[in-house]
């Protein structure tokens, strides 16, 4: 039973996060041949204050980008 997990940045839809999950069980399933109903899909929001990218939160960043 294929387990994929991913990460994002907190902000998408839960309809692209459901477009995500569907995606990545077909991939699962053509690439491997393991059967839909055996992939699990962990998506996990992570908040940007959390992220962190050369030392400096996303929010950081984003707040002031130089």
């Amino acid at each position: 039973m294929p387990l994929i997990r991913v990460t994002l940045l907190q902000g998408r839809t839960p309809q692209e996060v459901a477009a995500l999950g569907r995606a990545l069980t077909a991939a699962a399933h053509e690439a491997l041949g393991a059967p839909a109903e055996a992939v699990r899909v962990i998506v996990e929001d992570t908040p940007p204050d959390r992220w962190f990218v050369g030392g400096r939160s996303v929010a950081e960043r984003r707040a002031s980008p130089s």
